[in-house]
């Protein structure tokens, strides 16, 4: 098959690369360095439906795959299906589980779903101000649109509420995704990322994986994309995931098919495992970034295949197959993020940690300029392992990040350790 590949970040590295691995040929729009050295990459703004779709009218791809969030809260599969096209990513209105928290908890309500309780979602200041008068600390707030992992403050302290609230709705911290706000409880256990692959009737389960999001080790410092993800099947014992299945995923897609909201794609349920049971934090209409790399190292099976199936409607997930043992993803990234840094830096030392077996090197924010490969984003790589045990997966990955080397590189050496209970609402956009 042509696949084109929408996006450019860590995610669709990992895709292009089991995409690669079937025998097929990639286009990718925009891409990355990494991906530009595997596959064909072209200029592209992946919101731009208009645009996408003009490129997807050039190369005429058999299949398309949707990495990121924005295109497909945007409309872009309502787009090509107008035009016949195969996509794997939700329309419009079933993407709104990601473009819109509210949306997304109403949903919940609706169809019974176990979620975070609700203090209130509030359209001024004024109101959210008010409305902190009778939460019980600590409180979850979350900006009601996609704000790439930004958009929420987990917090026991009144004033830093405030002053959240206030950054959000009168400063326009992040534009138009702040205007509107949730107030929430504050959920208590340890989290974990549950994705399946669906054509809307059928559901395939990918491998459980849990991410880390705080900047710093032990779980310290501000909310990111992403610092690292690993999978191992240890994190969900078989009577969480029917529970997960039963409770949580199968409620779900019998609410998209009542509601006349056909679901084909990835559909990613941030859960946190409290004391009561697994609840859901948030929903993403994609793939998670960074759990789809330890997820793609373990695929067994024509990734390309599976996804024309979703897009067809006719989803075999006996097909789906899955590498034994564990896997982990370590993120190394730009001196000062998630907040400012500078780009622009060149990355040595990926030769030699491509080299150490079971190791890949999936690039995000990177680009090639005529002396090397220089970073171009927050979130630089994910350096990828596959192991027997989830040991030695973390031992591969933290040996290859050894190896490279760029001005202000940091990344979390806790990666796969077990975490303490945690408080939290969300992931990343």
């Amino acid at each position: 098959m042509n696949v084109l590949v929408i996006g450019g970040g860590g995610r669709e590295h990992a895709l292009t690369w089991k995409l690669l691995e079937g025998g097929h040929t990639v286009w990718c729009a925009p891409g990355n360095a990494g991906i530009a050295a595997e596959a064909e990459c072209m200029p592209a703004d992946p919101g731009d439906v208009p645009g996408m779709a003009a490129l997807a009218e050039r190369v005429r791809p058999d299949l398309t795959v949707v990495g990121p969030e924005l295109p497909l809260v945007n409309g872009l599969a309502d787009e090509f299906a107008k035009r016949g096209w195969s996509i794997a990513g939700p329309k419009k209105r079933a993407a709104q589980l990601e473009g819109s928290k509210v949306f997304a908890k109403d949903f919940l309500r609706r169809h019974g779903i176990p979620a975070a309780k609700t203090y209130g979602a509030y359209d001024s200041a004024s109101a959210a101000h008010a409305g902190l008068e009778s939460v019980e600390w600590p409180v979850v707030i979350k900006a009601d649109g996609l704000c790439g992992g930004k958009g929420v403050l987990v917090t026991p302290d009144a004033e830093e509420a405030h002053e959240f609230i206030e950054r959000l709705m009168e400063g326009h911290g992040l534009g138009a995704a702040g205007r509107r706000i949730l107030l929430e409880e504050a959920l208590r256990g340890k989290e974990l990322s549950f994705i399946v692959l669906t054509d809307g009737e059928r559901t395939a389960a990918m491998p459980p994986t849990r991410d880390h999001k705080r900047v710093f080790d032990g779980d310290k410092g501000p909310n990111t994309g992403g610092m690292g993800a690993y999978s191992c099947d240890a994190l969900l014992p078989e009577g969480l995931r029917r529970v997960i299945m039963e409770n949580i995923v199968e409620p779900t897609m019998r609410g998209l098919r009542r509601e006349a909201m056909p679901y084909q794609g990835f559909l990613y349920f941030g859960l946190m495992l409290t004391a009561e049971g697994p609840k859901v934090l948030e929903y993403n209409c994609r793939m998670g970034d960074p759990e789809a790399q330890p997820i793609a190292a373990r695929m067994n099976f024509d990734l390309a295949e599976a996804l024309a199936d979703v897009a067809a409607g006719k989803l075999a997930p006996d097909k789906l197959r899955w590498k034994e043992g564990a896997s982990a993803c370590v993120v190394m990234a730009s001196g000062g993020y998630p907040g400012r840094f500078e780009t622009g830096k060149r990355i040595e030392g990926l030769e030699e940690a491509a080299k150490i077996p079971g190791v890949k090197v999936l690039h995000a924010g990177t680009k090639r300029v005529a002396e090397g490969v220089v970073t171009s984003g927050g979130r630089v790589l994910g350096v990828t392992a596959l192991g027997g045990t989830l040991e030695a997966a973390l031992a591969s990955a933290y040996q290859a990040a050894g190896k490279i080397r760029f001005e202000g590189a940091h990344y979390r050496k806790d990666i796969g350790a077990s975490p303490g209970r945690a408080v939290s609402g969300h992931n990343h956009g």
